[in-house]
């Protein structure tokens, strides 16, 4: 590995813009290299060196970052985060929660098995879904705009009643709204790691996609150009 880099991610950076300043000094810190910050959509047009590992955040950026890029590697933030050792994790003290999984990382069992060892970590309890991990369901929002706007927020409900608990821990911030628009309490995982509440906000998925959209159009870093 010759380069690593943090990609906070669009939706990420929307939600809390302050989680990139937080975890790459977290990275920094704990992590033998120099880690730069990646602020350029995964989206976009770009170009590697040969032995570049790019830290993610968002599902869908460690996705298409892995596949679609040639010379790059990719790594979420949570298999990063479960290996440093004299992390201070906060104490649930065996509340009970559920997964969902996001569907970019599906066919991604490290991610998966990191997830839970970080939950584990914080002393929370897991009843699974049916559909978990592999298996796991789309949250609705990816129905849009292939369908019409009210097939699928039937599609986000139905998702959403599946869980087996009310609180929810989710690793993508679109997952997060959907599950919060379905009835049920998204607890964001990086959220859960830093002691914080999650605070879902309004969701209209039009509006939603456009800001992710104006978000990834302002994500520039002419640097990795």
């Amino acid at each position: 590995m010759n380069r690593m880099l943090f990609n906070l991610g669009c939706t990420p950076g929307i939600y809390k813009p302050e989680l990139e300043e937080r975890l790459l000094n977290i990275l920094s810190n704990s992590v033998r290299m120099d880690i730069e910050a990646h602020r350029m959509c995964c989206r976009s047009e770009q170009h590697f060196g040969e032995g570049t590992e790019i830290i993610n955040v968002c599902p869908g950026c460690d996705q298409r970052f892995g596949g679609n890029f040639e010379n790059a590697c990719t790594v979420s933030i949570w298999e990063v985060l479960d290996g440093i050792e004299g992390f201070n994790f906060p104490n649930y003290n065996g509340a009970v929660m559920t997964i969902h999984d996001s569907c970019p990382v599906r066919e991604r069992p490290g991610v998966h098995a990191a997830v839970r060892s970080l939950i584990g970590k914080m002393g929370i309890k897991i009843i699974e879904a049916e559909y978990n991990s592999s298996r796991s369901i789309c949250c609705g929002d990816d129905f849009y705009p292939n369908l019409p706007i009210k097939q699928v927020h039937e599609k986000i409900k139905k998702r959403a009643e599946s869980m087996p608990c009310q609180n929810v821990i989710v690793y993508c911030v679109t997952c997060l709204k959907a599950v919060s628009f379905g009835g049920k309490t998204p607890r964001y995982l990086l959220d859960l790691l830093f002691g914080e509440d999650t605070v879902p906000g309004d969701y209209n998925t039009a509006k939603w996609r456009d800001e992710i959209q104006r978000q990834a159009e302002a994500r520039i870093n002419p640097a990795c150009r």
